[in-house]
């Protein structure tokens, strides 16, 4: 089975965060997510950390993480520690940053997107959901410093060649040439704060995470986090569990363009928790049919051997069945 590939050592607790971002409602794709994450922890015996991802903090609104901690108890998760919040701990993120400038990871880069995309070779993915140019290490500086010395520029780490290869537990083996197909990423930023790439490193080893899940968009996250902690000399790295994602009938991300699938919209028309849980369970192969069941249930039900590889389609008809 699936879960045997997770391991779950008596030696430690195995341990796992949710980790939502305050800068919109959840919808039923971050649900799908959250969801399965908890099934796992709770039938394995990981430890659940709850982490509230909020850098991005112009598009964090009043009230944001009041509402997104409300919908994830709405939809009957709990967790074991937090939560804790990413602006709480920017020193701990300069302190990574100037270990990466001491051994010359990373360096200064005030190139404008139009000048990375005139040098850029090849573009990254053919996702329409993505947008980055591969940063050419042509268009690295010729001296490389010794130090983070100004917080207020955008810093990439050095990719060289090579690939990064691991071992997903439900998408299989993973390999990425990050030189090939992004370059150097940004690590830091000019709004004075790190990347997401860092800072989900930075808390993941702070917070002894041992287990991630999540969708499996952020499979080249991985290679690329990788990559930060062998630079950080992290010898401890965790375990990846991606998920398929839930996409519209066009085949893109979930997004307002499908419709209003906020979890808040379904809760304002009086569609109950189990109902989700129970679309959710379908699109899982739990069931055969689209049926209200438990969190619990879900929990006892689930298992990675019947969830799809392949992305999963929210359909008009799973809307009309919650709303109904």
């Amino acid at each position: 089975m699936h879960e045997s590939k997770i391991p779950n050592q008596p030696l430690f607790r195995q341990t796992t965060r949710l980790a939502p971002s305050p800068t919109g409602a959840l919808h039923l794709g971050n649900a799908f997510a959250f969801v399965i994450n908890w099934a796992l922890a709770r039938k394995l015996g990981w430890h659940i950390a709850l982490r509230i991802e909020d850098l991005d903090t112009p598009r964090v609104k009043p009230g944001a993480i009041d509402q997104t901690i409300h919908t994830l108890e709405w939809l009957g998760l709990d967790w074991d520690s937090g939560p804790t919040t990413q602006t709480d701990r920017l020193d701990r993120y300069q302190q990574a940053m100037i270990t990466l400038a001491h051994g010359q990871h990373v360096y200064p880069c005030e190139l404008t997107r139009s000048q990375i995309e005139q040098a850029a070779s090849a573009p990254h993915t053919n996702d329409p959901d993505q947008h980055e140019t591969r940063f050419d290490p042509s268009l690295r500086p010729t001296e490389i410093p010794k130090t983070f010395h100004d917080a207020g520029t955008n810093w990439r780490l050095r990719v060289e060649p090579g690939t990064i290869a691991f071992e997903d537990t439900h998408m299989g083996a993973q390999a990425f040439d990050l030189n090939t197909t992004r370059g150097d990423f940004v690590v830091w930023t000019k709004r004075c704060t790190p990347s997401y790439q860092l800072a989900v490193v930075v808390d993941d080893h702070d917070a002894g995470i041992t287990q991630i899940v999540r969708g499996n968009d952020l499979l080249d996250s991985a290679a690329r986090q990788l990559l930060l902690y062998r630079a950080l000399e992290i010898e401890s790295e965790p375990t990846y569990t991606h998920l398929p994602l839930i996409r519209g009938s066009d085949g893109r991300r979930l997004a307002k363009r499908h419709g209003d699938t906020r979890i808040d919209t379904y809760t304002q028309s009086e569609t109950p928790p189990e109902k989700i849980i129970g679309l959710l369970a379908y699109w899982c192969k739990i069931t055969h049919q689209r049926t209200p069941i438990s969190i619990n249930e879900f929990k006892d039900r689930f298992s990675l051997d019947t969830l799809p590889t392949d992305d999963i389609v929210f359909t008009p008809e799973d809307d009309a069945w919650l709303r109904s």
